[in-house]
């Protein structure tokens, strides 16, 4: 078996230069994002998000992106699963991408609120019939005795709306993340990595070159 330790890998790609780097933060976002369209990464949108419990302790867990604009980045989930009750509590959180295809990564803090319902009905009615019945079905985060109470309750789900007809659940929607600092991370050859950090400041984005 190969050591841990002698797992590496050399990034060498591509460069990230103040020159290159656009004002605004969301604009470089959008270009990176681009890229990784047409990169055709799998799951792309993937993005681990922290929290913090009530414990202090920080918690993080794999969530998709599904929209993202000036004001922030947008995902979904059971308001009363742990990342939700975590939010309610502290709405302080960071999102993380890792595109190792283009050896890359974007790290985004800030602080998240519920977006409006209307926009969260929009999306869930976008979803495909089973995850709209399985938003009902998982009482998401509770402890559960075994998969049969999940297949009973889809079951019983499904008898009575076979098509997914459903409303949303009160108990579920989306979150926007608005951040307060964004970094965009190249991987570079010797680990000397380029690290661009933009924080917002009351006027603008301020951008800062980071060691790596």
């Amino acid at each position: 078996m190969q050591p841990i330790a002698d797992i590496r890998r050399d990034y060498k790609l591509q460069q990230l230069l103040e020159t290159d780097a656009a004002q605004n933060p969301f604009d470089q976002f959008a270009h990176w994002w681009q890229q990784a369209l047409d990169a055709q990464i799998d799951e792309v949108n993937a993005m681990t998000l922290c929290t913090v419990d009530d414990a202090g302790q920080p918690q993080g867990r794999i969530v998709l992106l599904k929209d993202y604009d000036a004001d922030g980045f947008v995902f979904f989930t059971n308001y009363n699963s742990h990342k939700g009750q975590q939010l309610l509590h502290n709405p302080k959180a960071a999102l993380v991408f890792f595109w190792k295809e283009l050896e890359r990564q974007v790290r985004i803090s800030g602080t998240v609120q519920p977006i409006e319902a209307a926009q969260s009905d929009a999306y869930f009615a976008s979803r495909p019939p089973g995850s709209r019945l399985g938003a009902w079905a998982s009482p998401q985060s509770s402890p559960i005795n075994g998969r049969e109470p999940l297949e009973q309750n889809l079951a019983a789900l499904v008898a009575q709306h076979p098509n997914g007809d459903v409303q949303r659940p009160p108990h579920w929607g989306g979150y926007c993340l608005a951040p307060t600092q964004i970094e965009f991370w190249q991987g570079r050859p010797s680990r000397l990595h380029d690290r661009l950090l933009y924080t917002k400041t009351e006027q603008q984005w301020r951008i800062q070159r980071l060691a790596p």
